[in-house]
């Protein structure tokens, strides 16, 4: 009823989880985009042109180490992204209310010239 595995001392989780996964065929993270970046990737899978033409022949091993660097790519893109995003907002917010842009306020108070004023 109960299927217990027993792991040898030498054998790690990660080595039985490798070769659990000969069981499977690992499917291709293509989405049918096919179209490539500047940098040679692939805009829909972020695969890069070797991991994409030697998808094939690659071990599954190789496969899921594949996936794994695409879903990094996709990460760092991400951020990429929310940076611009939060750098154009800072920029918007600082237009419409320059009393927002505190490093531009500090700017003009350091620039005070007070040569002139007087208590008489």
């Amino acid at each position: 009823m109960f299927n217990l595995t027993l792991l040898k001392i030498d054998e790690s989780p990660t080595s039985v989880m490798m070769e659990q996964l000969e069981f499977f065929e690992i499917p291709s993270p293509c989405i049918g985009v096919c179209q490539t970046d500047a940098r040679g990737y692939c805009k829909g899978c972020l695969r890069s042109r070797g991991e994409r033409f030697n998808w094939l022949e690659f071990s599954d091993a190789k496969k899921t180490d594949v996936i794994r660097l695409c879903r990094q790519r996709i990460r760092r893109r991400k951020l990429t992204i929310l940076k611009a995003k939060k750098a154009q907002l800072l920029q918007d917010r600082a237009a419409i209310n320059p009393l927002l842009d505190f490093q531009a306020s500090e700017e003009i108070e350091t620039n005070l010239s007070l040569d002139d004023f007087s208590l008489e």
